[in-house]
């Protein structure tokens, strides 16, 4: 040890690091906080914790993606429904709103839907013979896309138009159907963010007892460090330094499990073969946001073992 100012310096094996490098001769030295690499609970608190954040930042992330891909599908989209008992009639009155659709300016495309969709759409609640019976009509339906926004006052004119020459006409925006939907869509995506805000206070406060147990177990230690010209800062370097590794190892492992369950949920979602589920893959940027998540969670243990040291060798000399 050298003289500085008056005062000793910290000696070099300390200043290294929390874990002693080696004496003269090979003989290890003490440490200064002794514990076994992943023997203590940072590495596993962090493991869970980004685990559970990047699953609920991946959830949150495709939903946005599904409420992005519905929102552009049904963009300018309508349906117009021919409402009319009498087969004849409904068919006669779906060809005249079609062919007047067609006509209509601001109508990109229009197309009737076909009868076997028709079908098939109500055959889980009506059985096969749904669309045979005479006594549960379903109505004709056209499909089609306007340009410009689907304002309710230009529903209202389309509709009045297609009665002329349909009068069972009814003029729905699609988009209104899965207005439901998109509210707890938002709904979810606010969920999991503040999912991710209190596991992120979560590991701040496990990180904080972490910190707070080794100060206390090491307080003798600690006070010999001072005597010897330790500063506060060069000891919270060395609980800050340790618990940066551990809870880099926590969370490079949390945020690996995080992947293969994500890959196993998204196998099972894709199975469901659902147009409004297609929409929710993630993509690179999404990947690229979730990555941040076990960075953010090393920083946050980092600097919440720092502060914690900090404030807790202010009061202790």
């Amino acid at each position: 040890m050298s003289e500085n100012g008056g005062g000793l310096r910290l000696p070099e094996f300390l200043s290294r690091g929390l874990f002693g490098r080696g004496l003269a001769g090979g003989r290890r030295q003490a440490e200064l906080v002794a514990q076994a690499r992943l023997s203590g609970p940072i590495p596993w608190v962090l493991a869970i914790m980004v685990a559970l954040m990047t699953i609920a930042g991946a959830g949150g992330l495709a939903l946005r993606n599904t409420a992005q891909a519905a929102a552009v599908e049904l963009s300018g989209g309508i349906t117009v429904q021919i409402v009319e008992a009498r087969p004849e009639e409904r068919s006669r009155q779906a060809d005249a709103a079609l062919a007047l659709l067609r006509r209509v300016e601001g109508v990109r495309a229009a197309q009737l839907v076909p009868q076997d969709e028709l079908d098939a759409l109500v055959e889980p609640w009506l059985g096969t013979a749904a669309g045979e019976a005479a006594d549960v009509p379903v109505p004709a339906l056209i499909d089609a896309r306007l340009a410009g926004s689907l304002a309710p006052a230009r529903l209202a004119k389309l509709q009045e138009v297609l009665r002329k020459v349909a009068p069972g006409a009814r003029v729905d925006a699609q988009s209104t159907w899965l207005k439901p939907v998109f509210g707890a869509i938002a709904s979810l995506q606010w969920l999991s963010l503040a999912l991710i805000v209190m596991l992120a206070f979560a590991t701040g406060a496990a990180v904080l007892l972490a910190a707070r147990t080794a100060l206390g177990n090491n307080r003798d230690t600690i006070e010999i460090v001072h005597l010897l010209g330790g500063t506060d800062t060069q000891i919270a370097r060395l609980f800050q330094r340790s618990i940066a590794i551990d809870a880099a190892w926590g969370a490079v492992g949390g945020f690996l499990a995080a992947v293969a369950a994500i890959f196993v949920l998204a196998r099972s979602f894709s199975a469901l073969q659902a147009g409004i589920v297609s929409g929710a893959a993630l993509g690179l940027l999404d990947w690229a946001q979730l990555l941040l998540v076990p960075i953010v969670a090393v920083l946050v243990a980092m600097l919440t073992a720092r502060w914690t040291v900090m404030r807790a060798l202010r009061g202790m000399l």
